[in-house]
């Protein structure tokens, strides 16, 4: 696997560290909160938003992933949905 995610292997990556944007969410709050993703756990994810961290539920939003290439790639939280180290290990 690459260091750096691409479109096809991103669901099987370290998200720490990665730029993030909510595009959607059932929580008005949440939507266009952006930034650098600090932590991650089996139903959150924590992005550093203007100095602050914010937790954002996966499975209630939809996000855009900025890849090193500038690629934007949409993800449903849904997917993303269970603990880091089990999802890197998941064939889909």
């Amino acid at each position: 696997m690459t260091l750096n995610p691409t479109a096809k292997t991103l669901l099987r990556h370290e998200f720490i560290g990665l730029k993030i944007k909510v595009a959607k969410s059932s929580h008005r709050e949440l939507c266009g909160i952006c930034g650098t993703i600090i932590d991650e756990t089996k139903n959150t994810l924590v992005i550093y938003h203007k100095g602050k961290p914010k937790v954002v539920p996966k499975g209630y939003s939809t996000f855009h992933c900025n890849l090193s290439d500038g690629t934007i790639i949409e993800i449903d939280g849904k997917l993303l949905i269970g603990r880091p180290e089990d999802r890197i290990k998941k064939r889909r």
